[in-house]
């Protein structure tokens, strides 16, 4: 067995290749709360995007050591195919969007759609490294080198949490006359008796403190707020209907203080859920901004050019 992988060399460095780019792929795929992809169909097309990710890595490589670099240009044609996805998920996502009763916004669906094109990619890294280093010294280092890569690509593509950027805490809520307050951010004006006695019934509120100066612009973001309120909401329910706009959680900004007040309107009031729900929240790449290094950067700059 050992003779014949030595003597097929290319063959095992291709099978090798593509079954940790599609390995890859499949560890990083998981329907979770928010049920997207969808199973089993969604999955259905990702997974062979997968399967082709780690083939195209994988096959590249002989052909490479053979100086067949036309190979460059199925990789560049793959690269294509994949920002073809990426516009397909945010098709798909936007077009659901408009379906939900608490919208999860612009910023996430842009978020979801370059975390699927970018591990179509990671896929094909994989698989490249892999491929490379079974032609190059043989086939158990790349056994160990797809195995130690499989780690390294799940560990990456952990995203940071709202609960990196800001210390959430439960708020009381409060109103006074039709005013409403979650601890001493304003949210809004309740006019109608019924609904300020559900809100003071169900409701549940919550500070975000931003730790920096940094978190305090990238928790005023409007896409990281709906962000915020589509996670809580897919999790634990929405007590409203379509035409309720009393009934919306909202999410507003102390301006003062930089604090994030939040209420959300759950089916299911769980506090200790809501807690977690929010801290948990993916903190979205849109929503990112740095004005401090920004501003370090360019009080450290040659005033003189």
């Amino acid at each position: 067995m050992l003779g014949w992988l030595h003597a097929h060399k290319e063959l095992t460095a291709v099978v090798l290749g593509t079954a940790f780019g599609m390995a890859v792929r499949v560890t990083m795929l998981r329907s979770d709360y928010r049920q997207y992809p969808a199973y089993p169909h969604g999955k259905i097309i990702h997974l062979s995007l997968g399967l082709i990710a780690g083939a195209l890595g994988s096959v590249a490589v002989p052909a490479l050591y053979n100086k067949d670099y036309t190979a460059i240009t199925f990789l560049s044609l793959a690269a294509q195919q994949f920002r073809e996805v990426r516009n397909m998920e945010r098709n798909t996502l936007t077009a659901i969007d408009k379906m939900e009763l608490i919208p999860r916004g612009a910023a996430y669906i842009e978020g979801i759609a370059v975390v699927f094109e970018g591990r179509n990619y990671l896929a094909i890294l994989t698989a490249f490294i892999t491929s490379n280093f079974v032609l190059w010294i043989g086939w158990w280092v790349g056994l160990i080198m797809g195995l130690v890569l499989l780690v390294v690509a799940n560990y990456f593509m952990k995203g940071k949490k709202i609960s990196h950027i800001a210390d959430v805490q439960m708020a009381p809520l409060k109103l006074e006359g039709p005013n409403l307050f979650v601890g001493d951010v304003y949210l809004m004006n309740v006019g109608l008796d019924e609904s300020r006695n559900i809100i003071m019934q169900l409701g549940i509120g919550f500070i975000l403190t931003p730790k920096n100066d940094d978190a305090k612009v990238t928790i005023a973001n409007l896409g990281q707020r709906q962000a915020i309120l589509h996670d809580v909401s897919t999790r634990l329910g929405v007590y409203r209907d379509d035409g309720d706009p009393s009934l919306l959680p909202i999410a507003k900004l102390g301006l003062p203080t930089g604090k994030l007040g939040i209420l959300v309107l759950p089916r299911e009031k769980d506090t200790d859920k809501a807690y977690q729900s929010v801290r948990n929240v993916p903190l979205l790449e849109a929503a990112v901004r740095m004005p401090t290094e920004a501003n370090r950067k360019s009080t450290e700059a040659n005033p003189s050019g």
